[in-house]
């Protein structure tokens, strides 16, 4: 490479850096409590696991079960690695953008970016069409002759959205999520026991647990659901969690993940399991739409959702949000004038309501986007990406029998998971096709 050409790169380097400075305003004043409470929000999100259980429907018990543990123990791991990597070369990371770019460089950066805008604005559409679902049940439950639609309750949900969404950053969020954990534990309880509950009712003898459909459906939908359980962990967002923790944030980071997948495997496992137990291949992709009885408990169910779905759609809109606030920070005018830049704000988060409520409200297929979102978002993010990175960062010490596994280790991971997004993909891609078919835009689901 010429002195040129070297130049250049360092250059371009410093200018992601400096952008990246811009658009993080962050503190680190979080404790591993606060840090837990995000992490737990933006992985164990109603609209996460409760398309669990039809995932495991389309894969059958073994190859369910075991793909619904080994992700678990996989994305666990990978979360461990990102946190270890805090300050590895001596600098504070405050994007997973920028760690991308200091371990990869000038396209590490754009490609994180990319899967990370994927990511969140997936997830968001996902979350608006649960959250949309959720109230409508809930107003059905009190008005069942009603007129208002599913593209009503996306709407609201939408408005109620915008309203978060002026506060500045994540810290801000943290009373806000300390709230959706609670609701999380109260989603799975309720979820959990109404579902044995509903189980117990049914005839026993009618529920099947074989794959349903020819041997391409079933293949297709296999596909599908990897992409669904790669969505159920989904987390892009640690390295901007991370900055908000104080000091030792590595030690205080591997605390709140660990905390944060104690409620995972207590909610994910026993809610995806017992919902392919109750219902078998005739489960919803939306668990709660296979629940009818008691009323009052399913409605409960249906709040707790509500509830947790706004913190989650927040910690998600926040990358997209930050690239705004890099755009507006370089107009130096917008600094004297705070009012000004109060409305600019308003102004672009309005354009990304706006896109993301159209979406949901006019293609509602809540499964499809799921499955398409793990596949492509969250699964080089949050399994290929932290073991190449960790693999490239060379923190893995070359002489220790630690070493010697985790080398081989990370390259499965890495490559296994390269596979699942591509088959997720390919059955995402195909169930949006085949709902497009079949529905008109804006049904009301």
């Amino acid at each position: 490479m010429s002195t040129l050409e070297h130049s250049s790169t360092v250059e371009v380097g410093k200018e992601v850096e400096e952008k990246d400075r811009e658009e993080e305003g962050v503190s680190d004043k979080g404790t591993w409590k606060h840090a837990a409470f995000h992490v737990a929000t933006t992985i164990a999100t109603p609209a996460a696991y409760a398309p669990l259980p039809f995932a495991l429907a389309s894969l059958g018990w073994p190859l369910g079960v075991s793909s619904l543990v080994s992700a678990t123990l996989a994305t666990w791991y990978s979360s461990i690695l990102i946190a270890s990597l805090w300050k590895w070369n001596g600098e504070k990371h405050l994007t997973y953008r920028h760690l991308a770019h200091n371990i990869f460089g000038f396209w590490g950066y754009w490609s994180i970016a990319l899967f990370q805008q994927i990511a969140s604005l997936g997830n968001n559409i996902a979350i608006q069409i649960a959250a949309g679902s959720s109230l409508k049940a809930v107003y059905k439950h009190y008005h069942a002759d009603g007129k208002l639609t599913l593209q009503h309750f996306i709407i609201f949900f939408g408005i109620f959205e915008l309203l978060l969404s002026q506060l500045p950053d994540i810290h801000s969020l943290r009373w806000v999520n300390a709230l959706c954990t609670f609701s999380t534990i109260g989603f799975a309880g309720t979820t959990i026991g109404v579902t044995i509950y509903n189980g117990k009712k049914i005839d026993r003898t009618s529920v099947s647990y074989s794959l349903q459909g020819s041997s391409a459906s079933k293949s297709f939908k296999a596909f599908n659901a990897l992409g669904t359980i790669a969505f159920s962990f989904g987390d892009a967002m640690l390295p901007e969690i991370q900055n908000t923790v104080n000091e030792p944030a590595r030690k205080n980071m591997y605390k709140s993940i660990s905390a944060a997948y104690t409620v995972i495997v207590l909610s994910y496992w026993q809610l995806a399991f017992c919902g392919y137990w109750a219902f078998g291949s005739q489960v919803q992709p939306y668990i709660l739409a296979s629940l009818s009885i008691p009323e009052w408990t399913v409605v409960m169910a249906n709040l707790f959702a509500a509830i947790q779905i706004c913190g989650c759609f927040q910690i998600y809109c926040r990358p997209t949000y930050a690239f705004f606030e890099g755009r507006k920070e370089s107009n130096k005018s917008t600094s004297h004038f705070p009012l000004r830049s109060q409305l600019i704000r308003l102004f672009f988060t309005s354009i990304y309501m706006i896109l993301v409520t159209l979406i949901a409200a006019a293609m509602p297929f809540f499964g499809d986007f799921v499955s398409i979102c793990g596949a492509i978002g969250f699964t080089p993010l949050d399994f290929v990406f932290p073991a190449l990175a960790y693999l490239k960062a060379g923190n893995i010490a070359k002489n220790s029998k630690l070493g010697i596994l985790m080398k081989p280790l990370n390259v499965l991971i890495a490559t296994w998971f390269s596979v699942v997004a591509i088959l997720g993909c390919i059955g995402a891609v195909r169930s949006i096709v085949e709902d497009i078919k079949s529905y008109k835009f804006f049904h009301d689901m």
